[in-house]
C-alpha cells in the first residue's frame, strides 16, 4: 500500500504528465496551421512571380488587366533581385522608406525618403526566412535572358501563430501558478487548522484517563504499602510522560513561551529517558558544551529530541549508536545540536525530502516525525534543522540550529 507521500508524488507526475500532453498537442496543432499558411503564402509568391513574368513579356493589352490583378493580390512583403543581387522590383514594404523623390521635392527637401538600409535590412530577413523563388524571365531588347529570384517575407499573421502557443502556454503557466499558489496557500490553512482542532481535542481526551491513572497509582501505594516499588515508579513515570505529551498537544497552534535553559541539560534528561525504553543493542552518548543555553519550550523540544531519536533508532537494524554532540559559535550566537546514528543512511536527493509530511520508508510509518519536528524547530524555537550529512550504509548527521542566549 503507497503511502502519503507517494501517493502525492503519483499524482504530481501524472498532472505533469497530463500538461505534458495539452503542451505537445497545442504545439503540434498550431504547427500544422504554420505549414499550411506558410505553403499557401509561398504559391501566392510564385504566382506574383508568373504575373511579373507574364508582364514583361506579354502583348496581349486586354489580358494584362487581369495579370495586374493577380499581382496586386500578394499580401505578403516582397523583393525581386537579379543575378548581381540588385533590387529591381518590391512589394509591400514601407512606402515611406521605399519614395523615389521627384526633382522639386529634392530642391525643397520634402516628402518621405529613399532609405537603402532599408531594402538591406528587409532581404537579409527574406533571405533568412525562405528559399528564393527562381524564375527565368525573357530577353528584353535583345538582352539575354537572364534570371530573377524572388525573397518574400512571412505575413504579420503567420508571424503572429508562430509565437501564439508560447504566449498562450506562458499566460496558461502563469495563471496554473498562482492558481495552485493560492489553492495550496488555502488547502494548507484548512488542514493547519484541522490538526490543531485534533490536537487539542486530543490533549482534552487525554486529560481524564492520564488524571485517573495517577490516583489509581496512588491507591496502590497506600494499599500494598509499595511507596518505594521501583515498577510503580517506572509506571508513575510513564503517566507523566502521557502528562507532557498531552500538554505537547494542547500547544499546538499557538505560539509557546520560550525559555532560557541549559541544552546539555534538557538534551542529557530526555536521552536518559529514552534509553531504557529502547533496545540495548543501541548505545547513547550525549557530548559537548554543557554551558550554552537557549530559548527553549520543554515539553515541544522535547519531543523534537524524541522525533530524532526515534528516527535513529529506527534506521539502526540490530546494533549500533546514537551520539547527540552539543557545541556552538561564540561569533554567530548559535547553538548546535548534532543527532548521528550508525543507521542506514539516507541519499543525497532525499535530504529535503524527509522533512514533508507523509513521507517515511516504513511500512506502518505516518511519515509525520520529522515534518513536526521541523516546524516545531522553525515556527516555535525560531532555528533551522537540517539533514548535515549522510551516507549510505554508514549512517546520518541531523543538525539543529538554536539562538544562544550565552552572553559571553
Amino acid at each position: 500500500m503507497l503511502n502519503a507521500y507517494q501517493q502525492k508524488q503519483r499524482w504530481k507526475y501524472s498532472l505533469i504528465a497530463f500538461a505534458i500532453v495539452i503542451v505537445c498537442g497545442s504545439l503540434f496543432y498550431t504547427n500544422y496551421l504554420v505549414k499550411n499558411i506558410a505553403r499557401s503564402e509561398r504559391t501566392r509568391a510564385e504566382v506574383w512571380a508568373l504575373s511579373m513574368k507574364q508582364i514583361i513579356s506579354s502583348d496581349d493589352n486586354d489580358f494584362l488587366p487581369y495579370v495586374f490583378a493577380v499581382r496586386d493580390s500578394l499580401t505578403v512583403p516582397a523583393i525581386v533581385v537579379d543575378e548581381e543581387n540588385n533590387i529591381t522590383a518590391w512589394k509591400g514594404l514601407d512606402s515611406t522608406k521605399t519614395y523615389y523623390k521627384l526633382p522639386e521635392e529634392i530642391k525643397g527637401n520634402k516628402g518621405p525618403k529613399y532609405d537603402p538600409g532599408y531594402f538591406k535590412a528587409e532581404l537579409e530577413i527574406m533571405k533568412s526566412q525562405h528559399a528564393p523563388i527562381k524564375m527565368k524571365m525573357p530577353s528584353i531588347g535583345g538582352d539575354k535572358p537572364g534570371y530573377s529570384y524572388i525573397y518574400y517575407k512571412d505575413s504579420f499573421l503567420l508571424t503572429q501563430l508562430k509565437y501564439f502557443p508560447y504566449v498562450q502556454l506562458s499566460v496558461i503557466a502563469i495563471f496554473l501558478l498562482l492558481a495552485y499558489s493560492v489553492f495550496s496557500s488555502s488547502r494548507r490553512s484548512e488542514q493547519d487548522q484541522v490538526w490543531v482542532g485534533l490536537a487539542k481535542e486530543t490533549a482534552h481526551q487525554l486529560g481524564t484517563p492520564i488524571s485517573s491513572l495517577l490516583a489509581w497509582i496512588e491507591l496502590i501505594k497506600d494499599k500494598f504499602n509499595a511507596e518505594d516499588d521501583p515498577l510503580l515508579a517506572e509506571m508513575g513515570n510513564d503517566v507523566q510522560r502521557l502528562e507532557v505529551v498531552a500538554d505537547r498537544f494542547s500547544k499546538i497552534g499557538s505560539k509557546p513561551q520560550l525559555e532560557p535553559y541549559p541544552v546539555y541539560d534538557v538534551v542529557k534528561d530526555y536521552v536518559d529517558y529514552f534509553r531504557i525504553r529502547v533496545s540495548n543493542k543501541i548505545n547513547f552518548e550525549v557530548h559537548g558544551d554543557q554551558h550554552l543555553i537557549a530559548g527553549l519550550n520543554k515539553p515541544l523540544f522535547d519531543w523534537v529530541i524524541e522525533n530524532l531519536l526515534k528516527n535513529a533508532v529506527n534506521a539502526i537494524e540490530d546494533t549500533g549508536s546514537i551520539i547527540v554532540e552539543i557545541s556552538g559559535s561564540k561569533t554567530k550566537k548559535q547553538v548546535y545540536i548534532d543527532v548521528i546514528d550508525s543507521g542506514k543512511g539516507i541519499p543525497r536527493s532525499k535530504f529535503a525530502t524527509v522533512f514533508q509530511p507523509g513521507y517515511t520508508t516504513r511500512k506502518r510509518g505516518w511519515g509525520l516525525g520529522l515534518s513536526l519536528t521541523k516546524r516545531m524547530v522553525e515556527n516555535y524555537h525560531d532555528g533551522q534543522i537540517f539533514v548535515r550529512d549522510s551516507e549510505l550504509g554508514k549512517g546520518t548527521i541531523f543538525r539543529i540550529i538554536l539562538k544562544s542566549l550565552n552572553n559571553d
